[in-house]
Parts: structure tokens; sequence; C-alpha cells
């Protein structure tokens, strides 16, 4: 397992079967924080309730040799307070040449302490070492939070556009992109 420990106190480290819970948690406040006006409401009240279905699926993850990998980040005395993952681009049809970060949330309390930095710079070192030439992500177009916090990480958004349904309602979404300078695609 490895850990990294910033400055701050932030401890880094791979996620295991025994945060699913607490990685659930965090991704539900996360959403319901994070896209509070970007959402519809009640799509975000019910993500409450499938709390405990997500842990369930992501402890199965953890023994089915998924390519994904998890990595959380924690302060002594509070715990889990952050988590990213990334594994190979989604894309139909395709082989997978390029990374993609499916998802980084720390909780509304600690957004600011560094937390987001430190699980960005550990994924785009391990996407890195991994071979990746670059990683994409996925953001939703008005959070505009997210988005300045991806460009100040060296993400750049590459023009395409997305959208998926909550409640009926359309979200479009924006990719980015940033080169890990591995070899071409």
């Amino acid at each position: 397992m490895t850990t990294r420990t910033t400055p701050t106190g932030i401890h880094v480290r791979d996620m295991t079967v025994d945060d699913c819970e607490a990685v659930t948690r965090l991704r539900v406040r996360g959403w319901q924080a994070a896209y509070a006006g970007l959402v519809s409401r009640s799509y975000l009240d019910d993500m409450d309730l499938t709390v405990a279905e997500d842990a369930e699926r992501r402890r199965a993850s953890f023994t089915g040799g998924s390519t994904i990998v998890n990595v959380v980040a924690e302060r002594p005395g509070l715990g889990v307070i952050g988590w990213a993952c990334y594994g190979p681009y989604r894309e139909n049809g395709r082989p997978p040449a390029r990374g993609e970060l499916y998802a980084l949330y720390v909780t509304p309390e600690q957004i600011g302490t560094g937390a987001g930095r430190a699980l960005t710079a550990e994924v785009l070192a391990r996407a890195a070492a991994d071979g990746f030439p670059d990683l994409a992500l996925w953001v939703l177009k008005e959070n505009a939070r997210a988005r300045r916090f991806y460009e100040r990480a060296g993400f750049c958004p590459d023009g395409a556009e997305e959208s998926f349904e909550a409640d009926g309602a359309l979200v479009p979404e924006v990719r980015y992109v940033r080169s890990l300078g591995g070899p071409a695609a």
C-alpha cells in the first residue's frame, strides 16, 4: 500500500475495502454540495437512499479484478476526507488509449485544505506511471468551481460535450484533458 503525507498532514493512500462506506457517503455529500442548483434537489436527495447499495457495489469491485485505481485522502482524527479514482477512458467501440479521472470528491468542510490537490497529484503520478499519455475527465458545464480547480491543475477543455439525464432534465458536461507526458496515443 502506497501512502504519502503532505506538509499539511493529509495522508493519501490506496483505498481499501474497509473504506467503501466512507467513500460512498463522501461521494453523495460531494454531489449534494457541489451540484446544488445544477441538478434537481429531488435527484440529489434520493442519493441518500442508495448509500448501502452503492457501498456494496464498491466492495464487490475490490474482489472483481477491476482496472480502476482508487485512492483516499485522510486527516488524523477525521478519517477519510477525500477520494479519487481513475482508469482506462470509457469510450464505446474503441480501445482505451487514454486514462480517465472518473471521480474526485472532498468532504465539503475540507474543500480548500489541499486534499483535492493531494489527490490530483497522486492520480496524475500514478496514471503517468501506468503509461497513459493523457488523462481526461468530465465536469458539469455550469460547475465553475470545479472547472477552475481542474484548470489550475493543468486540465483544459477540449471542446467535447455531452449530457446525462437527472430527474428528466439534461445536465450538460464538458470534457477536460491533461497531457501526462507519455507516449502519443
